[in-house]
């Protein structure tokens, strides 16, 4: 099995400022516990792109895109809200970030990969089609799926979004497209305050939109009871053509900005479900984007146990997954 991997340094310019959660050390500390794995080496490792800005016109409107260059540009610290920090070369990084899922897909869909992650920054999953939020410019991965239809054809997409925070961009990009069927497992309620069951889409999308709150405390067992009751049988039913994750890893329990408290097993668990799934109705085809997740002791071993998984290595003796404590 082939993964490829993208992890670009210019992620780090996009500065945020001093003591912001979402800091370019998330990867710093992330890169440096992957390149320490031997099995790392099995990864493809590819160089990212910027996205094209007539693709992240596909899902923003064109003032927001040419707003955030001139904000980023001048120097601004914010955009359009104070959790949206910003600094001169914001905007190259999340060009360089929308662009990575593009390059993944070109590469998978062209036969050099099977499948692969996009370990990036900033996220995307919070931003609007006209407005930055939750520290999201672009919307990483709803762009990606747009590409999949109108660069390939690709029919049917599904997105599954595990970051404890409710992707409510991303769903209101989809929510009356019947061909993007968006899965969401978040605390609720919680930011961004969208996200009920009874979000379940409109019109001709009425139906392909899937929330699954999930209560402050939550645990394993409730992520797999939502699995085998809720979503597994809904991917079944939709039968997508790829496989989409929003890839956040802050619903762990050690991550200072949500309750939630899965353990690492339970990210590993989740992809596996996920491959499982694409296997089956997908040719194999998935790629996973990052989001969330702001422990940098737990943040790493996420990643590599979702890694892991996509690249076919056999998961960790519970002791290498925490070392320091049990996960």
């Amino acid at each position: 099995m082939s993964t490829g991997f993208i992890y670009d340094p210019a992620y780090l310019e996009h500065d945020t400022g001093r003591g912001h959660p979402e800091c370019g050390r998330r990867l710093e500390v992330s890169m440096a516990h992957l390149a320490a794995q031997p099995w790392f080496e099995r990864t493809k490792r590819i160089a990212a792109r910027p996205a094209e800005i007539a693709c992240i016109e596909t899902i923003h409107d064109h003032g927001y895109i040419q707003r955030a260059r001139g904000a980023c540009a001048a120097g601004e610290r914010y955009l359009d809200s104070p959790d949206v920090a910003i600094s001169s070369r914001s905007f190259d990084a999340a060009l360089l970030a929308a662009g990575a899922g593009l390059e993944l897909a070109d590469r998978l869909l062209g036969g050099e990969i099977e499948n692969g992650f996009a370990m990036l920054r900033p996220p995307g999953h919070h931003a609007e089609h006209a407005m930055a939020l939750g520290f999201c410019l672009f919307n990483n991965v709803a762009i990606l799926a747009r590409y999949l239809q109108k660069r390939y054809g690709i029919d049917k997409v599904l997105i599954l979004d595990w970051d404890v925070h409710h992707g409510n961009g991303t769903q209101h990009s989809f929510y009356t497209d019947p061909s993007v069927f968006y899965v969401s497992l978040h605390q609720y309620p919680f930011y961004p305050g969208t996200g009920a069951w009874t979000e379940t889409g409109s019109g001709a999308g009425a139906g392909t939109t899937l929330n699954c709150p999930m209560a402050a405390g939550a645990t394993d067992g409730d992520y797999h009871a939502a699995f085998r009751k809720h979503i597994l049988p809904k991917i079944n039913a939709f039968k997508p053509e790829f496989i989409l994750i929003s890839a956040g890893f802050d619903a762990h329990r050690d991550d200072p900005l949500a309750e939630v408290c899965l353990t690492t097993e339970c990210f590993r668990w989740m992809s596996q479900r996920m491959l499982e799934a694409a296997d089956q109705h997908a040719e194999g085809r998935l790629i996973a984007l990052l989001e969330g997740g702001y422990n940098l002791r737990a943040l790493p071993l996420c990643i590599a146990e979702h890694l892991k998984v996509l690249a076919g290595v056999q998961p960790s003796p519970r002791s290498e997954l925490h070392p320091m404590s049990q996960a």
